[in-house]
Parts: structure tokens; C-alpha cells; sequence
């Protein structure tokens, strides 16, 4: 169709609708290649810790690019608070605003930099651009920003509320001078953010030419009509789940008691957090809408994971909380590791419906982020840092063992840094990067292996910040299996010394300091007397279990096991 020409009807008109629909996914998919290409920091470019998505003219959800899962709900609230604010006074075509606040439009922690801006087609906005991603520094107490240590939000860095940044097609200076003066880290900030513009522009411009190619009334109407699909998709698949309420209890690694109620009637899905401990006084909070779009990717994951997913797909969800709980926080409080916290709620859900799916999905995981940055002075004394997060142990299911070495349930389609990547930008050494073989997840199905990184720092000085989850309390099993072990982290002086840390804030390192990170195994499914003799001497072989816990653990024949070790050229003493 030509521009101006009204909106198709019949069988043209649904065919031109799945065009459009499927163009949408491909244009969130241009504008994610578009930024992971021009990205200055490696937690983007490499690890791809951001996410984009295209909304329509209101800031609903209608497509979104890979990326971490929830990272994909959050931007839609980022359009609607920009809307809020400013639509009374109109938007210009090229105006981009920013926002990181938790408890506005930026959702998670102020690190989190989302970038928003209306895509105009005949001086009408028919919708949205966006993206969000991790920028490795915006001041705050420590490097980075995130400190186990910081009591409220101005603690942790520069607060964007919903601010415009271009004014029509012009930047305005003044707030890029304050981006840059606020920064310990200026070129890497203001490089991810043009990388962000570039992302925004680069949507904008192809959801023109479909305007363009097919009308604006049927770029509108295929638009509503994906929400639309979404909605249908998956309230036909919450029918279609055992109905009832369901709950689930664990703790954190702090003690406080941890609790979630589900409920499953007819098309509608409520998951409800009251009762849960009141938000805490360091940076564990999360905001509402934080624990909001966790729940959202662990509901489409769990109930539909096929299908398209838009702001549609969760019209059937329902979140509960108390105001000023841990999982709602209320402003001032600290949301540095709001993530650690975060992920909880998506384990408790994965645990309350666990035990009634069909074959059972899986069992508990390492459930961290595991985020670990680690700084340092290079030699012509510029700070220079890096954040990544870590893989861990998935948990078995009730048919094959769990996953070794995978990025949480929060962190989905990301990856870790190479190796060279970081020996030829981050300054440090990767002496080991191997599965970590401490006990734990035994089962019929055992649980997967986590991992043993040690980062040897390069430079005469530095730090690491890092806090994470399940590092007292193990993942949880099913059926009879054990539990998955903790994840740990400890620095291994040069002189050999080994500090053990519960967490750390800019804690201080100097040069040949290793920082050893062990992330846990998932929890085992069913007896592990029940597991194949077979398997059990594999993983034996393999590595994955000692020779003792092949005898006591899953009760294998000894002369089984001592043919096994003298087959592989090891002895017992060596395997245990």
C-alpha cells in the first residue's frame, strides 16, 4: 500500500497483519544487534546484559529482542513513566528520554539505563523504541555503584527521573556533561549510551517504512491484534494447568523466612507475596515493578514458553505484595542487589508449581546472579573496571540430570566473557575456569555443576565488589534427592592466604590476588540409590562425584568402583 491508503480488509488484510507481526520481531532483533555492535562496555557487547523492545503508541509491550528475560518488562513501564510525565506537553519527532530510577521508569537499579523514544509517522506517535543496559559506573558510594554497604539510593550513584535528553533531533549538552562529570568511567558511559541511540534510531526508522509500505492503520490494528494473540496464547495455557493454590516456602541466607502462594482459577494466574519480611536496610530491595516483570518471565517460562510474549501475554498474571517489603521496596531504599533478591521470587514460584507439573521441569538451581566486578588502575592511572555474572548448576528433572554451567533464571540469553576478552581488556589472569567438584545435588538424576573461575588481578592495585544469594542456604530438591551446595566467593592472597567473604564492597586487592569464584550445584531429583550403577561410575570417570561418594552417597558396588579407578589410572585416596 501507499502512504495514505486505508487499512486492508479480508484475507489481504491478515496476511498483511502476520507480515507486520513478524516484522516487529525482526525489528527489535536489528535494534539488538544494532546496539551489541556498538556497545563500549564488554557486560554489553559480550555478556549482552541489556534488552530492547518496541511498544505501541500507549507503552504496551509488542516486541522485544534477546537479551536478559527480565529485562524485557522492564521497559514498558519506562515508556508509560515517560508518557506520564511529559505527555501533556506533546513530543517532538527525535525527543529520546532517559531514566534509571527504581522507582519510576528504570525499575531495577540505577545501573540499568533505559533509553525511550516516540516513533512519529505523519506528526502522529504510532509508537515506541527502547532499551536498557547495564552502564559499569554512575558514581555512588563505591566503583560501580553497587555496594553491599549502601544504605539508600543516593548512595548508589546518579538518578535519571524520566529526563529528556534530545529535544527534537538535538542532544541536550548539559545533561551529557553530567553523565560524563558523574562517571568514574566517562568514555565507557557515554559510548553505551550513544550505542543506545543508535539502537533507538535504527527501530524508529524501520517501523517508518512499514508505515510507510502498509499504512499507519494497519501498522496500528496488527499491532493490537498481536496484544491481542499474546493474551489468547497464553490464558488458553493457564487453563490448561493443574487449578488450585500452591504454595512454597525456603529462607534467605540471613535466616528471614521466604514465602509464595499460587493460584491457578480458570484464565488467571496470582502470585501472591504478602506475609513476606519488610524491605531490608542494605541494597537487597526490590521495587514493585522489579519483582513484577520476574514474575512475568518465570510465568510465560513456566506456563507457555512457546509463543510470542508482549505486554498481552501477561494480562492473565496478578502480583501481590505488601508495600515496604522486601519485594516492594519504597524510596529511599538501597536496590543495588536488588537482583539477588529478585530472583528468589521467580525460585519460590519455580518451587511452589515444581512438585504438580507434569514430569516435573526441574528442581532448584544455583539461583544467583552472581555478579562479580572486579577494578583496577591501569598504568596511566585511568580506573578501569568490568562486571560479569556468573554460571552455575541447574537442578535435575524427574528424567535426566540438571545443567551444568548455565546462567540463572534471571539471566537467560547471556553469556559469559571470553577468556581473551578479559585477559586483553580487564586486566586480569584466568588461571582456571572448570567445573567445581564440591558435593552436592545427589539423586536418582543429580543436580548439574556449577563452576570454579579464579581471576589473578595484573595490575599493582584494585577491588572486587560481589554479593550473592545461596551462599548459606543450598537449592532445594524433590523426590528424595539432596540438596545442590552454596555459591562462594574468596580471595586467595599472594602470600597464600585465603579470605573467606559472605560479600564484599571495593574490597581491596593488590597485584598476583586471585578472587575465587564458586558457584553451586542444582539439587538432585529422587533417591540416589536409585541411580543407574552405570551413571554413577561415569560420573565417576568424569569427575562430577568422588570415589567415597560413589560407595556412601549412591551405594555403588566397591569392586565396581575400584575396577572404575583402576581403569582411569586414579586411585581412591586420589578420588576422594
Amino acid at each position: 500500500m501507499r502512504q495514505g491508503e486505508a487499512r486492508l480488509s479480508g484475507p489481504e488484510e491478515v496476511i498483511t497483519r502476520e507480515i507486520i507481526q513478524s516484522a516487529l520481531a525482526a525489528v527489535a532483533e536489528e535494534m539488538f544487534a544494532t546496539m551489541r555492535k556498538t556497545a563500549m562496555s564488554s557486560v554489553i557487547y559480550e555478556v549482552l546484559d541489556f534488552g530492547v523492545a518496541v511498544t505501541d503508541a500507549d507503552g504496551q509491550l509488542a516486541s522485544s529482542g534477546a537479551g536478559i528475560p527480565s529485562f524485557v518488562g522492564m521497559l514498558d513501564p519506562a515508556v508509560k513513566a515517560v508518557i506520564a510525565k511529559h505527555g501533556a506537553a506533546g513530543f517532538e519527532d527525535g525527543d529520546i528520554f532517559i531514566t534509571n530510577d527504581p522507582f519510576g521508569g528504570g525499575v531495577s537499579h540505577l545501573n540499568d539505563v533505559a533509553l525511550v523514544m516516540p516513533v512519529f509517522f505523519n506528526g502522529t506517535v504510532v509508537a515506541w523504541t527502547a532499551n536498557k543496559g547495564h552502564w559499569m559506573d554512575l558514581g555512588g558510594m563505591a566503583p560501580g555503584g553497587n555496594s553491599p554497604d549502601a544504605e539508600e539510593l543516593h548512595q548508589e550513584g546518579l538518578v535519571f527521573p524520566e529526563i529528556r535528553v534530545f529535544a527534537g533531533q538535538e542532544p541536550l549538552p548539559g545533561v551529557l556533561d553530567i553523565i560524563a562529570a558523574n562517571s568514574r568511567l566517562p568514555d565507557q558511559a557515554l559510548g553505551d549510551f550513544w550505542a543506545g541511540v543508535s539502537a533507538l534510531r535504527m527501530g524508529a526508522r524501520r517501523i517508518v517504512q512499514l508505515c510507510r509500505r502498509y499504512g499507519a492503520d494497519s501498522f496500528l490494528s496488527a499491532v493490537q491484534d498481536y496484544l491481542d494473540l499474546g493474551e489468547r496464547q497464553v490464558r488458553r495455557a493457564v487453563r490448561r494447568l493443574p487449578q488450585g493454590r500452591f504454595t512454597a516456602t525456603d529462607s534467605l541466607d540471613d535466616g528471614r523466612p521466604l514465602q509464595v502462594a499460587i493460584e491457578v482459577d480458570g484464565g488467571v494466574f496470582t502470585v501472591d507475596l504478602r506475609g513476606n519480611p519488610a524491605q531490608d536496610p542494605g541494597p537487597l530491595n526490590a521495587s514493585y515493578q522489579a519483582t513484577l516483570v520476574t514474575a512475568q518471565a518465570m510465568f510465560k517460562s513456566l506456563v507457555c514458553p512457546e509463543g510470542v510474549a508482549n505486554a498481552g501475554t501477561f494480562r492473565p498474571l496478578r502480583v501481590v505484595c505488601d508495600p515496604g517489603s522486601l519485594f516492594a521496596a519504597e524510596r529511599p531504599a538501597a536496590v543495588g542487589f536488588y537482583y539477588e533478591n529478585k530472583i528468589r521470587v521467580s525460585d519460590l514460584m519455580w518451587k511452589a508449581l515444581a512438585p504438580v507439573l507434569p514430569e516435573c521441569p526441574g528442581v532448584g538451581h544455583f539461583c544467583s546472579v552472581c555478579a562479580t566486578m572486579i577494578g583496577f588502575t591501569d598504568a596511566e592511572g585511568r580506573l578501569r573496571s568490568f562486571i560479569e555474572p556468573e554460571v552455575g548448576g541447574w537442578g535435575a528433572t524427574a528424567e535426566r540430570d540438571g545443567q551444568n554451567a548455565q546462567f540463572s533464571s534471571s539471566h537467560g540469553h547471556t553469556y559469559n566473557c571470553p577468556v581473551e576478552v578479559n585477559e586483553a581488556r580487564n586486566g586480569v589472569h584466568v588461571e582456571r575456569y572448570a567445573l567445581n567438584p564440591e558435593p552436592g545435588g545427589a539423586g536418582r538424576f543429580r543436580g548439574g555443576r556449577g563452576i570454579d573461575l579464579r581471576y589473578r588481578l595484573m595490575h599493582a592495585s584494585g577491588w572486587v565488589t560481589a554479593a550473592y544469594a545461596r551462599s548459606q542456604v543450598p537449592p532445594w530438591a524433590l523426590a528424595g534427592g539432596g540438596v545442590g551446595s552454596v555459591n562462594r566467593l574468596s580471595i586467595i592472597r599472594r602470600s597464600g592466604k585465603v579470605e573467606n567473604c559472605l560479600s564484599a564492597s571495593a574490597l581491596p586487592l593488590e597485584r598476583g590476588d586471585v578472587v575465587r569464584i564458586q558457584t553451586g550445584a542444582g539439587g538432585g531429583y529422587g533417591d540416589p540409590k536409585r541411580r543407574r550403577q552405570a551413571a554413577v561410575l561415569r560420573d565417576l570417570r568424569d569427575g562430577y562425584i568422588s570415589a567415597q561418594e560413589a560407595l556412601d552417597t549412591y551405594g555403588a558396588d566397591p569392586d565396581a568402583v575400584q575396577v572404575a579407578l583402576n581403569r582411569y589410572h586414579s586411585s581412591p585416596s586420589a578420588q576422594a
